[in-house]
């Protein structure tokens, strides 16, 4: 806890069995923790908020999305990026309205808004894991009424775009320190898979895909190409105008509205652009493929496919094996 004349910074865990007066009597608009954001981002949103009245800003004593850990797109945002702009706003504000930093666990967001009782929500796209309509948080908001906004975590498109163009190279560079060799184990080739998903940039699920071609008389893969579901017509696209499932309140299941290709085809997308021959190979995929996926790679010339997570009732197994496909199931 800092102070000044004013006590302006708070942490939930001194808050949370104590009074919460000191923020209640504020009646103010509370910008729930945020993913990485630019301070002249966040200036925007301090413009747009701060008239209304005081500010409660949330940090994450996480430096990650939980579920996303080390995952550079996933990066939360740290108090001491912005600090000199909330010393400057409180400084020009002379005690009239204010920012008051509130530092917790991502987990314990529903709790905050119950006992604090914010008179407006700010969420910033991007940082949550799966969907904010499926979370607790999301159900204190629609049952008490609280009026809630989700904003971009970008200035404008010109932003998200150079963002992900900067993150992709820590991202790629990660997975190429990872991954020297030139031929892996299944196993290894499972765990590419998994890998190459932290690349995508839908965070409702991460799905991975490695095209492996074996190595005659050997049981070890030749990578030959990978794929993502990849967020379209660029990464940062639902983050930046908010994800479809979001503004539709979409199941998980539900392809009608969504905002990815999925791996699958990310892969078909890049062996065509590399001239890549599928015959005779093998997709290594962390969650098996959906119905749509399944009919069509039943058209390919992808001989086997290995995967770990089941998905829709066993219909893919079903589909490629009909079509004369080797299907494998295995846990790392």
């Amino acid at each position: 806890m800092s102070s000044a004349t004013t006590i302006r910074a708070y942490d939930w865990a001194d808050l949370a069995f104590g009074s919460k007066k000191p923020l209640r009597v504020l009646q103010a608009t509370f910008i729930a923790a945020p993913r990485e954001l630019s301070e002249k981002r966040f200036k925007q949103l301090i413009a747009a908020y701060l008239p209304k009245g005081n500010i409660v800003l949330g940090i994450s004593k996480e430096a990650y999305v939980l579920g996303f850990e080390d995952q550079p797109q996933f990066r939360m945002l740290s108090q001491q990026a912005i600090q000199k702009v909330i010393d400057a706003v409180n400084a020009a504000g002379k005690g009239r309205v204010s920012i008051t930093v509130l530092m917790y666990f991502q987990r314990e967001l529903p709790y905050i808004l119950e006992k604090l009782r914010f008179k407006h929500v700010v969420f910033v796209n991007g940082s949550w894991q799966h969907v904010l309509h499926s979370s607790p948080a999301y159900y204190y908001l629609a049952s008490t009424r609280t009026p809630y906004d989700m904003v971009s975590p970008f200035t404008d498109e010109k932003e998200a775009e150079a963002y992900e163009h900067r993150m992709n190279e820590h991202i790629t560079s990660k997975l190429d320190r990872r991954y020297p060799g030139e031929t892996f184990t299944e196993h290894q080739m499972l765990e590419i898979a998994q890998d190459v998903a932290k690349a995508s940039y839908d965070y409702s699920f991460q799905t991975g895909a490695a095209l492996g071609r074996r190595v005659a008389g050997k049981k070890t893969y030749a990578l030959i190409g990978a794929g993502v579901n990849k967020v379209v017509p660029y990464q940062t696209y639902a983050m930046h105008f908010g994800s479809l499932r979001e503004k539709n309140f979409s199941p998980a299941n539900d392809l009608n509205y969504y905002d990815t290709i999925h791996a699958e085809v990310d892969t078909l997308i890049n062996a065509q652009k590399n001239k890549l021959s599928l015959e005779k190979t093998t997709l290594f995929i962390n969650l098996m493929p959906c119905p749509t996926c399944a009919r069509m790679l039943s058209q390919t010339d992808i001989t086997e496919f290995v995967y770990q997570i089941d998905h829709s009732d066993g219909y893919a197994v079903k589909m490629l094996e009909t079509a004369g496909k080797t299907v494998r199931r295995v846990v790392l």
